[in-house]
């Protein structure tokens, strides 16, 4: 891939600035900017609550239709907390400083579905550098939806403000069957795979081995062994994605595709008008920065704006540094989104959905 040309000469003290007070801020209180007791807390809460449950399905629940849905509902709930509290983290580098526990703890994706090498060259390398850049950032371009103005516009997109839960309800179990495959040929062609430490065939054999382990154990394993109709299990299974899949995307989209952010293409020299850290400003919001258990839940992905300008730090920081980062916003005159509340951006989100999905919106 061409990379990107960020403005350098845009407020190029800025981010400097702004690195030198958070690390301050970890140096005068002396703490790390790793986990900490509740977040390895948060771990074994989130990584029980998507195992045992699956337990408690196979033994106790082997005879009970509602049982095995209720187990399959609260492995959703499971299943979304490791991809926003404990994965998210890991993979970015930010659990520990030791490397391996990242590591170890990154592989948790496999265990919902996930192919940890696509996440984070979806999420790390595209996501995090090119954020709302078109053709870049593979979350805003889909064929489904219209999420930037200068997207071309299709008749369906009218309607995407309607349709749009029910295609987010799709996301996880789509990167289970096809996305992580169709992943591996898209980065080979780009020569992502490589910084990744991996060729196009172990890349391939790694997602279709994961895949095939993830079906056996929580497809095959429970139509097996249960005492109900093997489409109670499918039937569960599909609503355990589908929760997880609209709980993913209603905490990550409002973060960035909403009415407030803003979106770019790169010019004829592939460049774009701000440095890398006032781009992430402009296209990323917070919201909800006062709901404790809300944000605990979600990961600290409530505080984007944190996140995408320190990935590196745990999540269980993000509210102790957004002081931080606004007021030096602020002094520097770059913007800095927040909603108050979830539904507050969420509305946002669903706003701009409705209007890009009008033909004449620009």
């Amino acid at each position: 891939m061409d990379p990107i040309r960020f403005n350098t000469q845009d407020r190029p003290d800025f981010h400097k600035v702004l690195r030198k007070r958070v690390n301050k801020y970890f140096k005068d209180n002396k703490i790390s900017k790793y986990a900490n007791g509740s977040m390895v807390f948060k771990t074994v809460f989130m990584v029980s609550l998507y195992l045992i449950p699956f337990i408690l399905m196979l033994t106790v629940f082997q005879n009970s239709t509602w049982g095995v849905l209720l187990m399959f509902f609260l492995m959703s709930l499971g299943m979304s907390g490791i991809g926003l509290s404990v994965m998210h983290d890991a993979n970015h580098g930010a659990y520990s400083k030791n490397q391996t526990v990242n590591k170890l703890l990154s592989y948790l994706i496999i265990l919902v579905g996930g192919s940890d090498l696509n996440w984070r060259i979806q999420h790390n390398v595209l996501h995090h550098t090119y954020t709302n850049i078109e053709d870049y950032d593979e979350d805003i371009d889909t064929q489904v939806f219209r999420m930037t103005p200068t997207q071309e516009h299709k008749p369906l997109h009218r309607f995407q403000a309607y349709y749009a839960t029910f295609f987010y309800a799709l996301m996880t179990f789509y990167w289970l069957v096809s996305k992580d495959v169709e992943g591996a040929f898209r980065y080979d062609k780009k020569d992502l795979l490589s910084g990744q430490g991996y060729t196009f065939k172990s890349a391939l054999i790694a997602i279709v081995v994961q895949k095939i382990l993830y079906i056996s154990v929580f497809i095959v394993l429970p139509i097996v062994l249960l005492n109900v109709s093997p489409w109670i299990v499918i039937a569960g299974f599909l609503m355990m994605h589908a929760i997880s899949g609209i709980i993913l995307a209603y905490i990550f989209q409002p973060a960035h595709v909403i009415e407030e952010t803003e979106f770019y293409v790169p010019d004829e020299n592939l460049s774009v008008e701000s440095n890398w850290a006032i781009h992430q400003l402009r296209t990323t919001s917070d919201f909800a920065q006062d709901s404790k258990l809300f944000s605990w839940y979600v990961g600290g992905l409530n505080f984007q704006v944190e996140h995408h300008l320190f990935p590196n730090i745990c999540h269980v920081h993000y509210k102790a540094i957004s002081g931080i980062v606004k007021e030096t916003a602020q002094e520097y005159g770059v913007p800095y989104y927040s909603h108050r509340t979830f539904f507050a951006a969420l509305k946002s989100h669903f706003s701009l959905l409705n209007r890009l999905g009008k033909k004449s919106a620009a």
